[in-house]
């Protein structure tokens, strides 16, 4: 399947999928208060849920997480929690995607992350608010780290990863941007698909809350 096709076959899950959990939600409305309970209390992860599995597809297959997804994630979390929670819900869906673009800005400015994962992270941050995105980075950080640590003993790279490791916080703690061996610049660096550990996150989150683990 091409590029176009493969992107247009996503959208149209999504919309589809989107509308059916819709209509499964509001025809379960009259006959079950449960739901009412349950989209209170966890309705913003609905959105969050869906653009992650996007994204993280989208970003295993070609590591690119296209704007139309982040920027469609941002306007369902600004909705999504401001009709669930108000303006309570809208000024935490304002903090969470401040949150998520303040964190990982300085990593996109040297270059050592991609502006797509950047926009998700904003996106999520509208969805799921500071204290349950804070969360979910964490969770997201070790897993990249333990993503890198495979690939890059797999592919024997682990004294180059280490030297450029030091080099990246030597040049964030002298306030200069890094040598281009250590960006996305570089063809030959070791790239992780940050977006693929986001959102596994956010799915590992997703099932601790179900669960009630988390």
């Amino acid at each position: 399947m091409s590029r176009p096709k493969a992107l247009k076959y996503l959208k149209d899950k999504v919309r589809g999928g989107a509308l059916l959990l819709a209509a499964i939600v509001l025809q379960s409305v009259p006959h079950q208060g449960a739901w009412v309970i349950v989209l209170r209390s966890s309705g913003n992860w609905i959105p969050a849920i869906l653009v992650a599995m996007v994204a993280g597809v989208l970003d295993w297959r070609f590591r690119r997480i296209p704007n139309w997804l982040t920027v469609s994630g941002l306007a369902a979390g600004l909705a999504a929690n401001t009709i669930l929670y108000r303006w309570p819900g809208f000024r935490n869906a304002l903090l969470g995607a401040a949150l998520g673009l303040g964190l990982l800005l300085p990593f996109v400015l040297i270059r050592s992350l991609g502006a797509g994962d950047w926009k998700l992270a904003g996106a999520l941050g509208a969805c799921l608010g500071p204290r349950q995105l804070l969360s979910v980075l964490l969770i997201t950080i070790l897993l990249a780290g333990v993503m890198a640590l495979v690939l890059v003993i797999f592919k024997g790279r682990l004294k180059t990863t280490l030297w450029n490791i030091a080099n990246l916080v030597a040049a964030v703690f002298s306030l200069r941007m890094p040598g281009s061996e250590v960006s996305l610049d570089d063809p030959h660096s070791t790239k992780i698909p940050f977006g693929v550990a986001m959102a596994a996150a956010v799915l590992f989150y997703a099932v601790g809350r179900a669960v009630g683990r988390i």
